[in-house]
């Protein structure tokens, strides 16, 4: 299954073409509809300037992010009455109303179908007090993400790791496998799992597949899905993209999970693409990593999947896959809770998991983030944690994917290394693992990035580690990686291109919308 090579032409005429054609044309029209209503009403405009300001006090009393506030007051100042109505029109939820709805009724749908250890719970108190806290409030959360214990864990510190395991874990499969990325791209990777997953469905295996929408832009064709039928392979993209201006397309999946007759599950940063494995350099050697789950803590992950897949279906079943009874490894340590970040609720859970761990480290929080793009509540967390005496540590790529972010991370820079913060630059290529790692015994591994993207507007997931036998490996990769980094210094600031400074200093003031 082969795809044409990508060129500016075949683009412009494209279906991205198409549909990036008429978004711009419908934001003009927008736009000019403003204009030609200031232009032709000019006494209404007593009447903007009370709507403006109404929004404005609704600004200062929302629960809106406090970096967020910043840059809707500015795009209202900038342009009076398109701000306002376009703050309006995104919190009203308009867009994405049913979506919420929809995502809601699956939760409650499957919740309960994840037990509470409460052996497990007490064990933990007794254990870490603290941890025991971070344990209630994720079981505690809307979607209930309980703790376990009889899971083992295994971490790959490269994805050609990771991708050795997983073929080897898909040929294992009896009964079903659940693939669920943000981006799948033809080529050696994906090649690979295809033909194996073909062969599975030969053998009577259920095979489904879901990847984020926005990849029938950029690495597969619109009709992949039914191409992916033709094979017996169940498939679906998350939230394809039309022509409309809407809210709905913001939110993305940007999960990676993998499962396999609920025995085994995967998760970390590596996509299905040949740049992961290294197969296909990009922006030098990439640098990325991911786990695998064995026991039963993939229950979660399979009722994570079920409830992305089922966002679009009518009859739902998670019992047939969530009653399946976990194989408990014979060597476990330690305990295990996966859990995943909803964005369109209000609860952040995400980032509210790594400001625990860091207002809770007591020596060192180690981590590893492609992107830098703060709140103001992570960035003092990360510098309040430096300044109480805990070593905190970042490591970001040497060589970017994307110029603007890298431009925009820097701007936090100055600010961590004089509250003692570290940073490094992993100097052979991209870092995009997503790892933290503290005091020896507590760690996380999924896809959620140190960005608004991220901890707001993406469908995240991951796994929090206590005492798991892998949390030495994940703290001596870190170290590995940094022998091969560059530290920045408040001295190569200084040295850093005006241009990189300007670009970073426009782009802040718009960041919670990037």
């Amino acid at each position: 299954m082969t795809k044409q090579k990508n060129g500016l032409g075949r683009i412009l005429f494209s279906r991205l073409g198409l549909v990036v054609l008429l978004l711009l044309l419908q934001l003009v029209w927008i736009f000019s509809l403003f204009k030609w209503f200031s232009q032709e009403f000019p006494h209404y405009t007593v009447a903007v300037v009370v709507f403006d300001f109404i929004m404005m006090l609704y600004l200062v009393n929302s629960k809106i992010d406090p970096s967020a506030k910043t840059t809707w007051l500015l795009l209202i100042a900038v342009a009076p009455l398109f701000g306002s109505v376009l703050l309006l029109y995104t919190q009203s939820d308009i867009g994405h109303r049913a979506l919420r709805k929809r995502i809601r009724q699956l939760v409650a749908e499957s919740k309960h179908s994840l037990t509470e250890d409460n052996l497990a719970l007490k064990k933990l108190k007794l254990e870490d007090a603290d941890t025991y806290g971070l344990a209630k409030y994720l079981q505690r959360t809307n979607d209930n993400f309980p703790v376990y214990q009889d899971t083992k864990v295994t971490y790959f510190p490269i994805g050609e790791a990771k991708f050795k395991e997983m073929l080897h874990q898909l040929r294992q499969a009896k009964r079903f496998i659940f693939l669920e990325y943000f981006i799948i791209a033809e080529g050696k990777m994906w090649g690979e799992i295809l033909a194996i997953l073909a062969q599975k469905v030969k053998e009577g295996v259920e095979v489904r597949v879901m990847y984020d929408g926005m990849c029938e832009f950029t690495t597969l064709s619109v009709d992949y899905p039914q191409r992916l039928a033709k094979l017996g392979i169940k498939a679906k993209m998350f939230s394809p993209i039309h022509p409309f201006v809407s809210t709905y397309y913001n939110y993305r999946d940007h999960r990676k999970i993998l499962v396999i007759d609920g025995q085994v599950a995967f998760t970390g940063g590596v996509n299905l693409a040949d740049e992961y494995i290294n197969e296909l350099e990009r922006f030098g050697h990439w640098k990325d990593t991911a786990i695998m789950l064995e026991g039963k803590a993939v229950k979660t992950f399979t009722q994570l999947f079920l409830q992305m897949w089922n966002i679009t279906e009518k009859e739902v079943d998670f019992s047939k896959y969530l009653e399946v009874e976990s194989k408990v490894p014979a060597k476990t340590s330690g305990y295990v809770i996966p859990y995943a970040d909803f964005p369109l609720e209000e609860e952040k859970v995400a980032e509210n998991v790594y400001m625990d761990i860091l207002n809770r480290a007591h020596n060192y929080v180690h981590i590893m983030t492609p992107y830098l793009i703060l709140d103001g509540k992570m960035e003092r967390a990360l510098t309040f944690a430096a300044e109480r005496g805990v070593d905190v540590e970042l490591i970001l790529p040497g060589i970017p994917d994307k110029p603007i972010p890298y431009a925009l991370a820097k701007t936090h820079f100055k600010q961590l290394l004089q509250a003692g913060v570290k940073i490094y630059l992993y100097t052979p290529g991209f870092v995009h693992a997503k790892v933290f790692v503290a005091d020896d015994k507590k760690a996380v591994v999924g896809t959620i990035n140190l960005d608004y993207r991220s901890l707001y507007h993406h469908f995240e997931c991951a796994a929090f580690m206590y005492k798991t036998d892998c949390i030495p490996a994940i703290a001596a990769d870190f170290e590995e990686t940094k022998a091969k980094s560059t530290p920045v210094t408040l001295e190569s600031l200084q040295q850093e291109p005006v241009t990189t400074k300007v670009v970073g200093a426009l782009t802040k003031t718009i960041a919670p919308l990037l």
